[in-house]
Order: structure tokens, then sequence, then C-alpha cells
């Protein structure tokens, strides 16, 4: 008997990957979602927007003060790659 891989979802208000413990999205998690979102990249990128925005609201509400630079190239920054390599 097989078992399911575990999906990589996101672990709130920590953000990190329920499955791998990394930052999420990590890596898996961006080809899970490249792969879901196929042939619709703006959907994608407003649900990676959206994500990104709950992350700091969550950083804040832990008494974080988060990196904005860093957030933003972790959620939407591999956007460009992902689409470069499927044209």
């Amino acid at each position: 008997m097989s078992t399911r891989p575990r999906p990589h979802l996101p672990m709130r208000p920590a953000w990190l990957c329920r499955n791998c413990a990394a930052p999420w999205p990590c890596r898996p998690a961006q080809l899970g979602l490249v792969a879901e979102f196929y042939g619709h990249s703006i959907a994608l990128a407003f649900y990676l927007a959206a994500s990104m925005q709950e992350a700091i609201d969550d950083a804040y509400g832990l008494g974080l003060c988060p990196d904005l630079p860093a957030m933003h190239s972790r959620f939407l920054g591999w956007l460009s790659l992902a689409r470069r390599s499927h044209r």
C-alpha cells in the first residue's frame, strides 16, 4: 500500500511548511503552485501577494518586525523564474 505525499502547505502564524518546515512557499510548494495555477499566472501572483500580506500581518501580530524586501522575495520573487521556464 502506498502513502500519498503530504502537501507542502503553510503553517500559520509562523508561515513555515507543514511538511518540510522550510519558510513557505518552499520549493516543493512553489512547484505545486505553478502546476495548480498553470495558465493562470496573474491569479497565482494575486494569491501569493495576499498570502504575503497575511504573513506580514501574522508577523506583526507575533510582535516581530518582518523584513519586507525579504518577504517580497520569498513570496513573489520566484514568479518571474517560474514563468521563464515555461516559455
